[in-house]
């Protein structure tokens, strides 16, 4: 792995990010609901979610996964693996956790690089808290059934070009709504994976190192 691509990407981490304005370019509009996570994240639930990069192939991939019918939330939805903090723990702990039960990762395996902005999520009244970390070798995933329907792995380079961000008006509880996605395969990453991901795709996009490894 590039330890010049992950320095910087820490050091951006740990230094101003793009936030909300670069989240709301993936808003589906018009938006259920208009709280922020800075006016929703003393009453809302907390969850954790893990974006972790690994090597594949020369370049940088990433997991997403499709939620099977049987999760309590946000059933059949892709996402990032994560979910509801436990007890005393922190979200990145929380992330560490959940990206180990649903996909068999080892959290000791995972290098944390930060954090990126909180996200609310209206529908369900979830903040969640994206982590970002780092796998040395490509992995071998483990997912769980019972949360997991399908896992498939996104190459970084797809998700900055823009050639696969697309818009769509799809009707949401009798109503219509503009959606942006990213586009992969059959798949339609949109909602708030596709907002945490814009966030992070920001971050990164002006380097072109980081699609691919050294």
């Amino acid at each position: 792995m590039d330890t010049i691509l992950l320095r910087r990407l820490k050091r951006r981490l740990k230094g101003e990010k793009p936030g909300l304005k670069a989240q709301f370019k993936m808003l589906p509009r018009p938006r259920p609901g208009h709280r922020l996570y800075t006016e929703a994240e003393q009453t809302s639930l907390k969850a954790g979610v893990m974006l972790v990069l690994y090597p594949r192939d020369g370049a940088l991939h990433m997991p997403l996964i499709r939620r099977t019918a049987t999760v309590l939330h946000h059933r059949d939805q892709i996402g990032l693996p994560g979910g509801q903090l436990e007890g005393e723990e922190t979200f990145e702990q929380a992330a560490l956790r959940e990206t180990w039960e649903e996909l068999g990762v080892p959290p000791e395996k995972i290098k944390v690089l930060g954090h990126l902005t909180p996200l609310y999520i209206p529908p369900s009244n979830y903040c969640i808290y994206p982590v970002v970390g780092v796998l040395e070798e490509t992995p071998v995933f483990l997912p769980d059934p019972w949360e997991v329907a399908e896992v498939f792995d996104v190459p970084l380079a797809h998700l900055l070009d823009s050639h696969h961000t697309h818009t769509e008006t799809w009707t949401i509880q009798g109503e219509p709504v503009q959606v942006p996605f990213y586009a992969f395969g059959h798949h339609k990453i949109w909602g708030a994976t596709a907002m945490v991901l814009a966030e992070f795709l920001e971050l990164i996009g002006d380097n072109p190192r980081a699609v691919v490894k050294k």
